[in-house]
């Protein structure tokens, strides 16, 4: 143990095991952490990061608030990222939900916790900046030797709590570093950003969860009333409060009518200012707050005040319907997964987006299947009958991408179409355009996209006459694109524009439904044959037991192999190409299929599974006329493990003979 950590612990016991304690939050924490929390200060334990799907139910039960706070987060971390700290955005329980850091210290952040996934609850991680935020309910700076763990005492943590429209506790947003200054003041700065910036995401939260009320912005300067309300009330069109934010909570009384102090939440407007509601409504149509823009309240405060009007006016639906009569009848998307809760959740979220004016975001890794989701979206969509465009942003060489995207006007250069070319945005009018990969479009692109876009109108190149368009956009990419936007390769504007909802695939490794998937995929493929196909169960053991890297596509290809290899329609153990076989991947079969591969992994069988992928290997690349790279893509494997296994089996290009 090192001895500043050593050094460490006899103080935090020295400290604790005293008669009393001293007024202090950190001190009453590390008590806290011995006598509730049966923490052992003399056993250091690392940063605990919670498993996938155990971290996927904390990030779905906050799930819109992550969208609202997401915009926030960029920007400050605009402001701290030269200064070497890193954001992260925990739930109520203390679990880091969200986070941006920069990916050069990736590993180290990992380890000390600073990273998705991480549990900061002071439970688990003892005294720290979010788990002491959680138990006081108060900003807080939690410095180096500060933690109670002393595996974390080089670290420097600000958090500041976040509550949601309702006052409830919500999560704490942390500015931590893992290096910095010994002084404890300078990180006076930070703390204060951290409580700005958290102030900002929850007044953000509340104005989006009440976007169909007016809200009454309060503040003592009117200046700054119409940015930045200190206290907030929604209201509904009879003036009663709807909601507070903490501001207006701490700050605020309403009177009843009875002389008695009532809840701010359910009183009338009257009930908490002396001006009638028709001076609320003066100042509402006034528009930006001035000096005469001001309302008293029954204890003489006095705020100046602006009114923002509903953002989303209420539809009103019959009573009888509930959420599942909003759903639209989509069997290509039902068909898209069996009972997996994440693809389900997708496909629930998809049925209602399918005819709103909403763009998509779709975020999976590659192989996923994005496109077959796209396409599903179309067809179960009003617009099925128009057209569905797919542009690969990432396989249009650059120099053709403009002119392939917006068309061009006849005579627009040299080597051009006589009568010019439509673009692909404008054939996709009114009906679905598919962008792919859209993190590798071009910023200059990217631009002349966001005012296509915005303006719903697009000019082919060499032309001056812009063309009316009706566009519902689906966007996909296996990046983070907000990762590439703190990096300045992607337009913020643009991502905002684009992500009118978000939807994410999950890699075949975490589906539940891989049986399901197998035997549709495969009956799919077989039809396409002209045949049938049953898969044995040593077969579907060792299929449903494979990681996947290359995700669907590489599991339709794996099952495209076996079927043509296999006899009369049956895909059985030996008909699976050798990449399922290897020594790594054999481990991870389940223990009921290991005497079936023991029996069948003779030398001669090794040899022949070998055989068998080599001559699939060939097979894909005369496909694409050698082209490493397409085959590559249809395998599901990288062009480095292409390379390798062209030179184990001897394969070599025509031209290179």
């Amino acid at each position: 143990m090192q001895v500043d950590q050593k050094a460490h612990i006899e103080h935090v016991l020295s400290v604790t095991n005293a008669a009393q304690l001293r007024d202090d939050r950190i001190q009453r924490s590390w008590k806290r952490c011995i006598e509730d929390h049966d923490l052992d200060p003399t056993r250091p334990t690392p940063a605990h990061i919670i498993e996938a799907s155990l971290f996927r139910e904390h990030r779905d039960q906050i799930e819109d608030f992550l969208q609202v706070a997401r915009t926030g987060m960029e920007q400050l971390y605009k402001r701290v990222c030269d200064l070497g700290y890193v954001l992260l955005l925990t739930d109520a329980q203390g679990v880091a939900v969200d986070f941006i850091g920069n990916d050069r210290w990736q590993g180290e952040l990992r380890r000390s916790g600073l990273y998705l996934g991480a549990d900061w609850s002071e439970a688990r991680a003892g005294t720290c900046a979010v788990g002491t935020c959680i138990a006081d309910r108060l900003p807080i700076t939690c410095h180096q030797t500060d933690h109670f763990d002393a595996s974390h005492i080089g670290l420097t943590c600000n958090g500041a709590p976040l509550l949601d429209p309702t006052g409830d506790f919500l999560g704490v947003l942390d500015v931590s570093a893992l290096t910095s200054p010994s002084p404890r003041e300078s990180q006076h700065l930070a703390l204060q950003l951290t409580m700005m910036y958290a102030k900002m995401i929850e007044d953000a939260n509340f104005m989006h969860f009440f976007r169909e009320a007016s809200v009454l912005r309060l503040g003592a300067a009117w200046p700054m009333v119409d940015l930045s309300g200190e206290l907030m009330l929604a209201f509904d069109a009879d003036g009663v409060v709807v909601g507070a934010n903490s501001g207006a909570r701490r700050t605020l009384q309403a009177v009843g009518e009875d002389g008695l102090v009532s809840e701010l939440v359910g009183a009338p407007l009257g009930g908490i200012f002396r001006e009638s509601m028709a001076e609320v409504w003066r100042i509402a149509r006034a528009g930006l707050c001035n000096d005469r823009s001001a309302l008293t309240t029954h204890q003489h405060g006095v705020f100046y005040a602006s009114v923002t009007p509903p953002r989303v006016v209420a539809r009103s639906r019959p009573a009888a319907m509930d959420d599942g009569d909003a759903m639209v009848s989509a069997p290509a998307l039902d068909r898209l997964a069996g009972d997996d809760p994440q693809m389900q959740r997708l496909i629930r979220q998809a049925k209602r987006l399918v005819n709103k004016s909403v763009d998509i975001l779709l975020h999976g890794e590659t192989g996923t299947g994005k496109e077959v989701v796209a396409k599903a979206l179309h067809e179960s969509s009003e617009r099925r009958d128009k057209a569905f465009v797919a542009i690969n942003c990432a396989a249009i060489p650059e120099s053709l991408i403009e002119s392939e995207l917006f068309g061009y006007a006849a005579g627009a250069f040299t080597g051009g179409r006589s009568k010019g070319m439509k673009g692909l945005i404008a054939q996709a009018d009114g009906g679905t355009l598919f962008l792919d990969e859209i993190g590798d479009m071009p910023l200059h692109l990217q631009t002349r996209l966001l005012r296509v876009l915005a303006e719903k109108e697009v000019t082919p190149l060499g032309s001056d006459k812009a063309q009316a368009i009706r566009l519902t956009v689906v966007a996909a990419s296996h990046r983070d694109l907000r990762k590439l936007i703190a990096e300045g390769l992607f337009r913020e504007d643009l991502y905002y524009r684009l992500c009118g909802a978000i939807l994410y695939l999950p890699p075949l490794r975490q589906r539940r439904d891989k049986v399901y998937l197998i035997e549709r995929l495969a009956a799919e493929e077989a039809a396409e044959m002209g045949g049938s196909v049953d898969i044995d169960p040593q077969a579907m053991s060792v299929l449903c037991a494979h990681p996947w890297p290359g995700n669907v596509r590489q599991l339709r290809n794996v099952l495209r192999f076996s079927l043509a290899v296999s006899d009369a329609g049956i895909i059985r153990i030996d008909d699976l190409p050798g990449e399922l076989m290897e020594p790594a991947e054999l481990a991870q079969v389940p223990a009921q299929a290991r005497p079936a591969l023991a029996e069948t992994s003779s030398e001669a069988d090794r040899l022949r599974w070998r055989d068998q992928e080599g001559l699939w290997l060939e097979e894909s690349l005369k496909r694409h006329k050698w082209c490493v790279t397409a085959a590559a893509e249809e395998l599901g494997l990288c062009r480095a493990t292409i390379y390798r296994r062209m030179k184990r089996y001897g394969i070599v290009p025509p031209n290179l003979m």
